[in-house]
């Protein structure tokens, strides 16, 4: 009898052991695991290219068919008129800049690839609109500039890509017409200081071909360009390069699994994605197949995303790596995924059409964004929600008014660790805003060459790692909990373990891996109350190393200490911070400006509010904190 029961005693613990480890398994969705994640469809061989290439130029982007429709909406569609003379004024601009010289910025030449990419794309376009003979050698002298360089910078592989895609463009959009000798000229650097470079000696795949994050995008789809460049005159080499990026793309396209979210941020979904929706259309317009591209779980989702992270006040909900403010032009890589569902949400019509003077500098890709913006042709309007989750290895939730919100509610939350890519000690924190102030903020991105020349190491991932000293990095400058005045643990994941949609949304997000060794349990509740106000609610499990609760939101509003919390004051506006569980607790500030570090964001009147707990007031280990947030 005691063998039977020490026998079902096993088995019901292995079943939770069991059913642990896929609930683990569930939320760490980062598909580490390259055999299990989705592949794009891969024919490529050498007869395969030769058989299904398109055989005449241009074939990037443009082909005939819609270099057709492009030229019949410049006729009779204002978004396409528009845009062609933003992109004019950009190329007549650039025709009084002097060529580009090989002159790093630090460890990178990206700057020069960039720019370079930048002026094909507004010069390309005019050229095969009008065929001006002018443009046409203005694109000869820059091809020849940036050809003669020694390399385009291969220990930095992105600098290359951008290079290899700006020199594609190049040939593919003159179709022919460049002289003999700068084709010449241009092939061989393609494939000398392009993509021979990316296979090294020992064939062995450079990490970005099926890595993670954006090189793996923006590499891929370089080398993808380049190789239909010289496809006729380095067959082999075109087609196993091609072949190489399709098995390896779906390693960045894996990380939009499962509902869209980015996991490096809103600008960096413009990067990176900027770049996929481009490959996809290269090989759709080469090949007639973008090989999956359009129909990878979660690819398309990611539009929702980009959508959701703009806030009502201009700024993104700027987590991870991410610039603060989205500019006045219109979204081009939202475009492309408008002009594959038709949904007019996704195209910004108004930004596209202001004053073609007041757009400035475009995108470097916006001369092969106005083929799709020609392609886009409206089909309803399918609203993205009011509150949205999204899983994934940095997941988050958004709660929003929706639509004609005299209050412009907005506020954002996040789960994730340290360890993703680009990614922050920020678990559990959130940004608020109420009639278009910004109220809880995130301290975004810093410039990279200036923290790198002084020898900082950004890009150490380590529980000790010197990126970890930066506010904008560590958990001190974000709106998060913080134990025992410590980092919180930096390969801790934090997910989102329960979510109920509705009038009054809500979401918990399980922040105990993020404390581990501080804390026993940790879970963060965010609830939109009202459409005025924001509840967060944090059950805590104490355990014998835990001293200090510190409960913390940054900003750059005005604070007035009051009883039971504080009044925030900001461009006229008011909000008050309720400290519901613990009214007995003084709120306390600190003062964020300048920041604690001489290398750190210097951030104008950013200051920390805190409420904090010591270890002795609790009882039972157990501990609930409540803090409102609410507007008039």
């Amino acid at each position: 009898m005691m063998n039977s029961k020490f026998s079902l005693l096993n088995i019901l613990m292995c079943l939770v052991i069991l059913s642990l480890s896929i609930s683990k398994s569930q939320a760490d969705t980062s598909y580490s695991d390259k055999d299990d994640i989705p592949k794009l469809k891969n024919p490529l061989s050498v007869r395969y290219l030769k058989s299904n290439l398109r055989k005449t130029m241009p074939r990037l982007v443009l082909n005939a068919e819609s270099e057709k429709l492009l030229r019949s909406k410049l006729e009779t569609d204002p978004v396409v008129q528009n845009m062609y003379k933003a992109i004019q004024l950009n190329a007549k601009t650039i025709q009084g800049k002097p060529f580009l010289e090989r002159k790093l910025e630090g460890r990178r030449l990206l700057g020069v690839s960039r720019e370079m990419l930048y002026r094909i794309n507004m010069l390309g376009m005019v050229y095969r609109i009008e065929k001006d003979p002018k443009i046409l050698k203005r694109i000869n002298d820059e091809v020849m500039a940036v050809c003669s360089f020694s390399d385009w910078n291969p220990s930095h592989y992105l600098d290359v890509a951008e290079m290899s895609m700006a020199v594609a463009f190049a040939l593919d959009w003159t179709a022919g017409k460049l002289p003999k000798s700068t084709i010449e000229l241009a092939q061989n650097a393609l494939i000398e200081k392009g993509i021979k470079p990316s296979w090294p000696d020992d064939e062995k795949s450079p990490g970005w071909v099926s890595g993670n994050n954006n090189w793996n995008q923006v590499c891929n789809g370089g080398m993808i360009a380049a190789s239909i460049a010289i496809a006729e005159k380095e067959p082999e080499l075109a087609a196993r390069t091609i072949k190489r990026a399709l098995d390896g793309l779906p390693g960045s396209l894996a990380e939009y699994m499962p509902d869209g979210v980015y996991p490096e941020g809103s600008t960096y979904w413009d990067y990176g994605t900027s770049f996929s929706v481009t490959t996809a259309a290269i090989l759709e317009s080469a090949f007639g197949n973008d090989f999956g591209h359009l129909d990878y779980p979660g690819f398309k989702e990611s539009a929702v995303f980009r959508v959701k992270c703009n806030a009502p006040s201009g700024w993104y909900y700027n987590f991870a790596d991410c610039g603060d403010r989205r500019s006045m032009q219109g979204d081009i890589t939202l475009a492309w995924f408008a002009s594959k569902t038709g949904n007019r949400v996704f195209f910004e019509k108004e930004r596209f059409l202001q004053p073609a003077e007041e757009m400035g500098k475009l995108s470097r890709l916006a001369g092969a964004a106005l083929v799709w913006i020609a392609q886009y042709q409206e089909k309803g309007e399918e609203k993205v929600p009011a509150a949205w989750r999204g899983d994934g290895a940095n997941p988050v939730v958004i709660f929003t008014g929706g639509e004609g919100d005299p209050h412009k509610y907005y506020f954002g939350g996040k789960g994730g660790r340290g360890t993703v890519n680009h990614g922050n000690m920020d678990a559990g924190s959130f940004i608020f805003e109420l009639d278009g102030v910004r109220w809880s903020v995130d301290p975004g991105n810093q410039d990279y060459n200036d923290l790198e020349k002084t020898g900082f190491d950004l890009w150490g991932n380590c529980q000790d790692c010197q990126r970890w000293t930066l506010l904008t990095k560590n958990n001190f400058g974000h709106s998060t909990l913080t134990v025992n005045n410590q980092l919180h643990i930096a390969d801790g994941l934090a997910t989102i373990v329960d979510y109920k949609d509705g009038p009054a949304p809500e979401a918990i997000i399980d922040l105990s891996p993020a404390f581990k060794g501080q804390l026993n349990s940790a879970q963060r509740k965010f609830v939109k109350e009202s459409g005025t106000s924001l509840l967060i609610e944090d059950m805590i499990g104490s355990s014998d190393e835990t001293k200090l609760i510190t409960w913390q939101m940054l900003t750059t509003a005005d604070v007035e200490i009051v009883r039971g919390g504080a009044v925030l004051r900001q461009d006229g506006k008011m909000l008050k911070l309720e400290n519901l569980s613990h009214p007995d607790i003084m709120v306390s500030v600190v003062s964020l400006y300048p920041a604690p570090l001489k290398l750190d964001r210097q951030i104008l009147n950013l200051k920390r509010i805190e409420i904090r707990i010591p270890a002795w007031t609790i009882e039972k280990s157990e501990e609930i904190i409540k803090v409102r947030l609410s507007g008039d």
